[in-house]
């Protein structure tokens, strides 16, 4: 290749690799500003649930093998190897006095490699289960990870608005002052407030860039790597997909630990099943031609078969096998109080948080606004004194921030609700 032919191949590759990595960079920077973004991210990149996912395929490739006879045995044995001692010993088959060759099968009772292969199977689901379980438990992070930054940066901006309007405040009570119908300390309070303010700005900072920290972790990201800020919440689900029966019911069938819980309480079921075929004999036959110099002559025929009769060992393991069963049982029901649980304790609490946001929404927060524009409107007249201008801006902030609590708390809610359910409502 000539050196000018190589040197466009290379900016031909340069090229290339920069627009790929534009692409990426491209791609990520509007990273973070819906939560489907996140999620797809992670379901792509997150290391933990392709863990899962990989041995989920493992466990389901175990399915075959184990319903599958072993291998076959050969043995081959050279009898007489020096010929009633007229020739050197030799290991060549045809000069030898006989060459036995036995070929063996072990053949399990009837039934245990079909229970085998369903205890495979069973183990299989229990491992798609805990892939389920891994995806929904990170969905669920990440989904309240979102929340809390969107209600971290919301409040952010309200600080920073209460913040102007402090600042615009500030600039009427100087003039008041200046002109001898307000006092100083009007000005000072002002000046007092915005300090505050600008010191929960900086806390509300640091934990908006703690929750981005998070976030890149749950995506396998450097912690320290840009994401686009929030640009809105989901959309609450309506009431009729909230009933609680219907949820209890679809829990019932899709949540992923039950369904774990119930392949595991299967596979107890046929282990015992196997454990107490444990009283049968397993075979092995096998087929055995015979040598002599070159030519094949004889043919044995051979059936082996081990003797149950340890039989206190094995009322032994069939008492754990039922054990574990019972534990297995168990552990369902457990698994099924404890999740429906949750379930209720979710629903309430995602109702009271959407009724506090609806009361601020309706009623507080506008009533708060009357309030802070009828006392500005009477400082500026001189009918009211500056405390109470202060205290009706904070009571319409904190109506603002309840408002943004309550969405953000109905969001966790929702997102406890769809892990517990096992899917997104």
């Amino acid at each position: 290749m000539s050196t000018s032919m190589k040197s466009r191949t290379h900016w031909l590759r340069a090229l290339l690799l920069g627009a790929l990595s534009l692409g990426a960079h491209a791609q990520d920077a509007g990273l973070g500003s819906s939560l489907e973004s996140l999620l797809e991210h992670a379901r792509a990149r997150n290391p933990e649930y392709a863990a899962m996912r990989h041995e989920a395929e493992a466990a389901a490739e175990r399915v075959e093998p184990a319903g599958a006879l072993p291998d076959p045995r050969l043995r081959t044995e050279l009898r007489d190897i020096t010929r009633m001692g007229e020739q050197s010993p030799t290991l060549a088959p045809g000069r030898v006095g006989s060459t036995r060759y036995l070929v063996m099968q072990d053949v399990p009772w009837l039934g245990k490699r079909e229970l085998k292969r369903e205890i495979a199977e069973l183990e299989a689901r229990d491992a798609e289960g805990r892939a389920s379980g891994s995806w929904v438990d990170l969905a669920t992070r990440i989904k309240a990870a979102y929340a809390q930054l969107h209600y971290v940066y919301r409040n952010e901006q309200l600080t920073r608005e209460t913040l102007d309007l402090m600042t615009r405040l500030e600039k009427t009570a100087q003039v008041r002052y200046a002109g001898g119908v307000a006092a100083q300390q009007d000005v000072i309070r002002a000046q007092v407030e915005q300090t505050g303010m600008r010191g929960e700005l900086l806390g509300l900072e640091n934990e908006r860039r703690q929750l981005q920290a998070r976030l890149n972790t749950l995506l396998a990201r450097p912690g320290i790597a840009p994401l686009a800020m929030p640009e809105r919440l989901r959309v609450m689900p309506p009431p009729a997909r909230l009933e609680p029966a219907v949820l209890e019911e679809r829990v019932r069938a899709r949540n992923p630990l039950l369904f774990a819980e119930e392949a595991r309480v299967n596979a107890a079921e046929k282990s015992r099943a196997l454990t107490y075929k444990n009283r049968y004999p397993d075979f092995t036959v096998g087929v055995s031609p015979i040598q002599y110099q070159s030519a094949l002559r004889e043919w044995e025929l051979m059936v082996e078969l081990n003797l149950p009769l340890q039989q206190g060992s094995r009322r032994a393991q069939e008492r754990e096998s039922e054990a574990m069963l019972s534990a297995a049982r168990a552990r369902r029901d457990a698994t099924t109080h404890q999740v429906l649980g949750e379930l209720a304790e979710n629903l309430s609490a995602l109702d009271a948080a959407l009724r506090s946001e609806t009361l601020a929404s309706t009623s507080l927060q506008p009533q708060a606004e009357l309030t802070f524009k009828a006392a500005l409107a009477g400082y500026e007249n001189g009918r009211l004194d500056f405390a109470t201008v202060l205290d009706a801006q904070r009571q319409i902030r904190q109506a603002r921030q309840t408002r943004l609590k309550a969405q953000a708390e109905a969001q966790l809610r929702l997102a406890d609700i769809e892990r517990i359910l096992g899917e997104d409502l």
